[in-house]
């Protein structure tokens, strides 16, 4: 069993900025990667960054140069670092690991943006 949890989302103004944490414990083998999805009330969940073997990093169109995802001290923590916030980035971020054997989700950490 594999357990992920978010942490770090809340209100914060247009322009402002907040740093989401996700850490995964418990049967952790060997991750291929950990991404970041969001997600609006009624809305599709939207792939946003991710970080593969060797740092490798990708990030949604609309987020690059404001987001910026990275591993923490174990491999199984990623932080991602998000600046400039717009409401547009408003939703719920779910954070994924992916790894042998398995592909795990947490619940989820809530961020909403004011104009």
């Amino acid at each position: 069993q594999v357990h992920v949890v978010e942490s770090g989302g809340g209100l914060v103004q247009s322009g402002g900025s907040l740093r989401l944490s996700c850490a995964a414990s418990g049967d952790i083998t060997s991750i291929y990667l950990m991404a970041w999805y969001r997600q609006v009330p009624g809305g599709q969940r939207e792939w946003v960054a991710s970080i593969a073997d060797g740092d490798y990093t990708t990030y949604t169109e609309s987020v690059k140069g404001r987001f910026t995802l990275s591993r923490g001290s174990a491999k199984s923590i990623t932080f991602l670092q998000m600046n400039g916030l717009k409401t547009e980035d408003t939703g719920t971020y779910f954070c994924e690991l992916l790894q042998r054997g398995g592909d795990y989700w947490g619940q989820g950490t809530q961020v909403i943006v004011s104009s």
